[in-house]
């Protein structure tokens, strides 16, 4: 699937509203179609020298938030329909977890060699990632798609042993499971332990783990059941609620020359997609002027504000030297990406 580098709000720079829904009639597709068009007259004229494929990823990995995603300090992510900044951590919410999802890595192995741990991506047993200078090890499959994202190293529940219930004297706050639902002992007055828990008013049944929820109390008799198994809370798992100005703050981080060229040749495109013999003078000139700024680039006559490729050596990579200075390039240690 392609990813999109610009939004619809974008276009609105430069066209109305109403103009560019009657270009694309609705269509989300003649976005992809119009901006994939676009990308690829940027790349044949940027690549060379520019690390024109990062630039393009800060805005090809900008997803909406999601409340399981913890953000670190400097990410971007969508909210509201803005893109915004984190300037503080905001921490996404803890399912309990039904035994061990990760475990170090106790093979010796290059630590940077490893691939960085991904919120974003899947993880399935067996696979090695590296986390805050930790190698660790997949035991159960976990990530976005099966969203059940497991930070390495994060546990927010502590599994509490439960018995089936019997006719037997029980403490305040003891667990006991009956008829297949699981109980707690809530009130001690006039407790009578020959009485069932569906038969007393001192026992509460407890509810499963609803993810939906974000009010759970840091209590050890904070009880839910996740996977038939009774858990509490021993560190915050709610998610925070972002707050401009407290947590976050609206920020794009994608290359302000680099989004302008771009629409501009988007618009064409998507113009040519509805009357290619009819094309607006001034989507042409637009996209004439844009051209000519891609070659310009190129030939190293102007700074478009994009980083430049750079050799082993640390130095700026000139056009003859591509035959044999190559520059690794990994998304993953990017800030943008989480």
């Amino acid at each position: 699937m392609y990813r999109r580098f610009l939004n619809n709000k974008d276009y609105l720079s430069i066209i109305t509203e109403q103009a560019l829904n009657q270009l694309t009639r609705g269509d989300e597709a003649r976005f992809e179609q119009a901006e994939q068009a676009a990308e690829a007259s940027i790349l044949d004229f940027l690549t060379e020298n520019y690390e024109i494929e990062r630039e393009l990823d800060k805005g090809k990995y900008l997803f909406e938030y999601n409340r399981m995603i913890t953000y670190p300090v400097g990410s971007h992510f969508y909210f509201n329909g803005i893109i915004c900044e984190t300037i503080q951590s905001i921490a996404g919410y803890k399912a309990p977890m039904d035994g061990v999802c990760w475990e170090e890595y106790a093979e010796p192995v290059n630590i940077e060699a490893i691939q960085p741990y991904s919120q974003m991506l899947n993880y399935y047993p067996g696979d090695i990632v590296r986390f805050s200078q930790t190698v660790y090890k997949c035991v159960q499959k976990n990530g976005f798609d099966f969203n059940d994202v497991r930070v390495p190293g994060v546990s927010a529940w502590q599994e509490v042993e439960v018995q089936d219930w019997t006719a037997m004297e029980y403490k305040q706050w003891d667990v006991a499971k009956y008829n297949g639902d699981y109980f707690t002992l809530m009130d001690m007055e006039g407790f009578d332990m020959i009485k069932d828990p569906m038969s007393s008013n001192c026992w509460g049944m407890i509810g499963k783990y609803d993810n939906t929820l974000n009010n759970y109390e840091l209590s050890e008799h904070e009880y839910v059941v996740y996977n038939g198994k009774v858990y509490y809370p021993i560190i915050n798992p709610n998610a925070e609620t972002p707050l401009n100005n407290v947590n976050i703050k609206p920020n794009d981080p994608r290359n302000y020359n680099l989004k302008r060229h771009m629409v501009q040749l988007a618009l064409y495109e998507l113009h040519k997609l509805i009357s290619p013999n009819n094309v607006s003078s001034v989507r042409v000139d637009d996209y004439e002027h844009s051209m000519q700024w891609l070659k310009n680039a190129n030939r190293l006559r102007i700074n478009p504000q994009i980083p430049r490729k750079v050799n082993t050596r640390g130095e700026e990579v000139m056009d003859w030297q591509l035959a044999t200075f190559q520059t690794k390039y990994d998304p993953y240690e990017n800030m943008w990406h989480i």
